[in-house]
């Protein structure tokens, strides 16, 4: 009587029958008939259909599927199709705000330019006061109150003028003479001019009331009642002997106005004149002629 199998026991192996198929794709050296005589092993898999190349992925080993790059697990297309491409720099958070700086800053200096264009456009006016400045200015002023010391008229005065849409300004040159002289015994010059596109008040101010700065020898003096600002700027080195000179000049500045009156005497050993006009007389006659003149060329 045989005794029963026990079910751990392997049947006999038969050379003749194939190996059975296992979930290990490689043969078993453990299996039975593995390297015995006559054993077969089992085909390899098919190689999976290539696919479409695409930009992440490096090549693929023979019969293998595509690899990712190294260190980028997101480059492999993924299971609902390949991951979206990453975002462009400059486009995100940090981009868009660089970019709206940009634009914000070019903005302004549109805007910028564009207020200064308008107040350019607009400018400040012109404050001159209703007064003109003549073709002729020797016709126009007053110098009556020279000829008590000069009774002897300058016939033939030299002028000038000039008119710009910035500027405008006249000139008058007179000879001033004593009774029996041949040539001047001293020379009044009148100036007007019409500042159209500057205040001349800074200006004027720093070259007049600092005129002995670089002018050595010379006083200066503020002058009340004359328009918005006026100055004397004197010297004499005559100090009652036969040479020397004597200078005075009267500047006044009216709005955008200036105006000056000047005289100068210079007396040698060659000159007629023994008895030239004390300063005080001079400024004197400088700050009525100067009044008078103003008043005219307002009219």
């Amino acid at each position: 009587m045989s005794t029963p199998r026990e079910p751990s026991q392997q049947p006999p192996h038969d050379s003749g029958a194939p190996a059975q198929p296992t979930a290990y794709p490689y043969p078993n050296p453990q299996s039975p008939g593995a390297g015995g005589p006559g054993a077969v092993p089992p085909p390899s898999p098919p190689a999976p259909p290539a696919g479409p190349p695409t930009l992440y992925s490096h090549p693929a080993p023979a019969g293998g599927p595509a690899l990712p790059p190294p260190g980028n697990p997101y480059a492999a297309p993924g299971p609902y199709g390949p991951y979206p491409a990453a975002r462009p720099s400059g486009t995100g958070g940090a981009g868009r705000a660089l970019l709206w700086a940009v634009v914000g800053a070019v903005a302004a200096s549109v805007l910028w330019a564009a207020g200064l264009f308008a107040l350019d456009g607009l400018g400040a006016a012109a404050d001159l006061r209703g007064y003109d400045a003549p073709a002729n200015l020797c016709t126009g002023s007053d110098h009556t109150s020279f000829s008590s010391a000069y009774p002897l008229a300058d016939t033939s005065p030299t002028h000038s003028s000039l008119r710009d849409g910035a500027f405008d300004q006249s000139t008058c040159n007179v000879d001033l003479k004593k009774s029996g002289s041949t040539y001047a015994d001293a020379y009044l010059t009148i100036d007007v001019q019409l500042h159209k596109k500057t205040d001349p008040g800074p200006e004027f101010t720093a070259a007049w009331k600092n005129y002995p700065d670089n002018h050595e020898g010379y006083d200066v003096d503020t002058v009340a009642g004359i328009g918005d600002e006026a100055y004397l700027v004197s010297q004499d080195t005559i100090s009652g002997s036969t040479s020397g000179s004597l200078y005075a000049t009267l500047a006044v500045r009216d709005g955008w106005v200036t105006y000056t009156m000047t005289y100068s005497a210079y007396l040698t050993s060659y000159s007629t004149d023994s008895d030239p006009p004390q300063l005080a007389e001079v400024t004197g006659w400088l700050k009525s002629d100067t009044r008078s003149t103003l008043e005219e060329l307002r009219g």
